[in-house]
């Protein structure tokens, strides 16, 4: 009994959650069956209005409930979905009752899906608009078969529905769209002017003018924004202190622009309603006087408008008034004015007053700019620092290519960066590594499209070029930063070559890389912006280049450390230690793919007899010769290996023992063949092979060795110049098979069975 009381109340639970769409569906039923349909003979018209009726209380009553306040985003959709497809019905059921389609309320559906499409998110509009079409269909049915109205009517209809959905749906993309370009060009405009009036205070540099907005200029502009509200701040505490000590009906500070010719209202405190916030000409009425003579100017009773007091736009009454100019260093940076209603003039003590607000105000400002300046310097030394740590960090070329172009990018903004090495015997640079982003259409840098930065950097990257006239090989040449000012002008000598020209560069900075008073390369920023690369920025990459230039030594030195860690000197194989780890690599990778590998372990034939008759030089030939042969006929994939002493190693990944036979037969033959020559004649070398493969003879590299090993042994001790796969040998069960290494002086006690193999094997 109490679970049928749950389900129930799960199931009242579900029709209050899904009211909307049981009532939907419920009217689409009585839609197809014709029970709203005004030529209907199966009963009286007030049965449809109850149902109308109650459809439309239904909607009324989701609409006014609304959605609870943590729903999901899919469960808001689905019940504005629910809400669209109950109302799609109300509306094709008054559309049916006054008449049908040929009715003057048909447009009404056409309304309704526009607000519906305009309204929701495209998923839903989406559904709704099909869910449209689908009613036009299901009426349809009864409408056809009753003659109500033909095929090529209702199709005419659906597809004006669709239209006037796919055209709302287009309309409101492009006032989407229109209004975003509306915001952002507003919000541009903000920036611009807080740059502007920032760039007036001197707060930000004239290298951050560009427009780019990178991770730096987006720093500096909210450093500019902070000093500008308290710059702000203690203007207006100034002007307000001024107007109640001194009565005045306004208090306005102007700045010049940097052109001398217009002053702005950067503060203000005014009693009047007509002053103008537009920019004044600053040569014109009483505020000309004083940019003009750089002197306090006291009038009383001063005409009004232009020739006056020109920051008034009607006849506002003006009794008084001063302007005091505002001199930092010798240099006018704007006007402070201040005027009465009444004819009381303002005293001497009342301009000393004036003229300690303006020193008020440039200390303000002078404060900030220090401050900036020091969270700048700040700021600027953390990325510096944060670059260094990047370089220190490097060890392979690799490594030290991209840490440069990040540590670079820690100190200056750059579209395309590259390193170039310096080969001084052959007098070739080389250009190793290129990075290249474009900025986007609206000016902000981001990456480009990775086919078109793709086919630039190969365009570039790996080029040579002789020693030119270009402004790489310059820079290497004088060991000194070209081009001069930063900045690439037309006509000016090609950076790589002619060929390789960089279009629409403004900005270029060649910085050589010198390492003990040798530039063995160069470090190349360019962009399209202008003035990017001033003399702080220069010092700052100087002292990167030179960390790069010796990270790019180290790099080369660790390479070399590493390789003859790795590599054997004589036959410039990989080591013995190289071949345990790598084969143990590569054995871990057969086991997780399912794939097998071969294992050859080889020996050449009476080796001792070739080093006792021709000598140990003619040995190491004979070495390096078989070493060169077994790597010419391996694959780039497969590992060959200096195993020790006149012994070689090679593993074949996906190689079966069939197939490390052919292998094997191959490298064997091309040996045999060789004829070497030394003081004493000619001489032939063979070699004896043996294989054992995973997984089949073993699944553990010591196994696999073993067994590889006991496979050489017999190949030797068969008449040698053999191959031999461990698994046509036949295992006997009481005593294991000797193996090749079974002589080896390295090896732990014997037991006397395997000493006396290992005393009659064959060399």
């Amino acid at each position: 009994m109490s679970s049928v009381l749950v389900a129930l109340d799960r199931l009242w639970r579900l029709m209050q959650r899904r009211l909307a769409l049981f009532a939907a569906l419920a009217g689409a039923v009585l839609l197809h069956a014709g029970r709203l349909d005004p030529v209907n003979p199966l009963g009286p018209r007030w049965p449809a209005l109850v149902a109308l009726a109650c459809l439309a209380a239904v909607l009324a009553w989701r609409v006014i409930a609304g959605w609870p306040e943590h729903a999901s985003l899919m469960s808001t959709q689905l019940q504005r979905a629910e809400l669209g497809l109950l109302l799609l019905v109300l509306v094709h059921g008054l559309v049916q009752l006054a008449g049908g389609p040929r009715s003057v309320a048909q447009p009404l559906v056409y309304v309704t899906v526009i607000f519906l499409v305009g309204f929701n998110a495209r998923p839903t509009a989406a559904f709704l608009t099909l869910a449209a079409l689908a009613l036009q269909l299901l009426l349809a049915g009864a409408l056809v078969g009753r003659g109500a109205v033909a095929w090529p009517e209702l199709l005419w209809r659906g597809g004006s529905l669709l239209g006037f959905a796919l055209a709302s749906a287009l309309f409101l993309q492009l006032e989407v769209l229109v209004r975003r370009r509306e915001h952002e060009r507003r919000l541009a405009e903000e920036v611009r002017a807080m740059r502007d009036e920032a760039r007036d205070f001197r707060l930000v540099r004239a290298s951050l003018s560009s427009g780019q907005v990178q991770d730096r200029a987006q720093e500096e502009a909210k450093l500019a924004r902070g000093a500008l509200d308290s710059i702000h701040h203690s203007m207006y505490f100034v002007l307000d202190s001024l107007k109640r000590s001194l009565d005045l009906q306004t208090c306005v500070l102007l700045w010049l622009d940097a052109g001398g010719r217009q002053l702005r209202i950067k503060e203000m405190i005014s009693d009047s309603n007509l002053v103008q916030e537009t920019p004044i000409p600053a040569q014109v009425g009483a505020l000309g006087g004083v940019v003009k003579n750089r002197l306090l100017l006291n009038l009383r009773s001063p005409r009004l408008g232009a020739r006056g007091v020109p920051y008034y736009e009607g006849a506002e009454r003006v009794g008084a008034f001063a302007g005091v100019p505002v001199l930092e260093n010798g240099h006018l940076r704007g006007v402070l004015c201040a005027d009465r209603r009444d004819e009381r003039p303002f005293t001497p003590q009342d301009e000393q007053l004036l003229l300690q607000a303006t020193e008020q105000v440039l200390r303000a400002i002078q404060t900030e700019r220090a401050l900036a300046a020091v969270e700048r310097s700040k700021y600027e030394h953390e990325r510096f620092h944060r670059a260094s740590t990047l370089l220190n960090a490097a060890l392979t070329l690799e490594q030290v290519y991209s840490t440069a172009f990040a540590a670079a990018r820690e100190v200056a903004l750059f579209d395309l960066a590259a390193i170039t090495l310096y080969d001084p015997e052959r007098r070739r640079h080389t250009i190793c590594r290129v990075e290249e982003t474009t900025p986007s259409a609206g000016g902000e840098p981001g990456a480009e499209a990775p086919a078109r930065a793709a086919g630039r950097n190969a365009r570039l990257q790996g080029v040579e070029f002789g020693e030119n006239t270009g402004l790489v090989a310059m820079a290497v040449k004088n060991k000194h930063f070209l081009p001069a000012g930063g900045e690439l002008r037309e006509g000016e000598m090609p950076v790589f070559t002619r060929k390789l020209d960089l279009r629409g560069v403004r900005s270029l900075i060649v910085m050589p890389l010198i390492v003990k008073d040798q530039a063995v390369g160069t470090f190349t920023l360019a962009a399209k912006a202008p003035q990017l690369y001033p003399k702080h920025t220069r010092e700052m990459l100087g002292v990167i280049t030179n960390q790069v230039a010796v990270a790019i030594e180290n790099a080369k030195m660790y390479a070399r450390m590493e390789e003859l860690a790795t590599t054997d000197g004589l036959t410039a194989l990989p080591n013995h230690r190289t071949f345990q780890a790598r084969f143990a690599e590569m054995l871990a990778r057969a086991e997780r793919h399912g794939k097998p590998v071969s294992l050859v372990l080889s020996d050449v034939d009476k080796f001792k007899g070739i080093n006792d008759t021709y000598g140990h030089p003619v040995g190491d030939q004979v070495l390096r010769r078989v070493a060169a042969t077994l790597a010419a006929h391996a694959r780039k994939v497969d590992l060959v290996a200096r195993y020790g002493g006149e012994e070689f190693a090679i593993v074949l990944e996906e190689t079966g023992s069939s197939g490390a036979h052919l292998l094997c037969e191959r490298v064997r033959q091309a040996i045999a063949a060789e004829v070497l020559s030394s003081d004493k004649g000619n001489f032939g070398v063979t070699i004896s092979l043996g294989v054992a493969t995973y997984p089949e003879d073993g699944v553990r590299k010591e196994q696999l060795i073993e067994r590889a090993d006991q496979a050489l042994y017999q190949a030797k001790h068969g008449g040698r110049n053999r191959t031999v796969c461990y698994g046509e040998l036949r295992r006997p069960s009481p005593v294991a098979l000797p193996s090749a290494a079974a002589d080896r002086s390295s090896a732990g006690p014997r037991a006397p069975a395997e000493a006396l193999l290992a005393l009659a094997r064959p060399r």
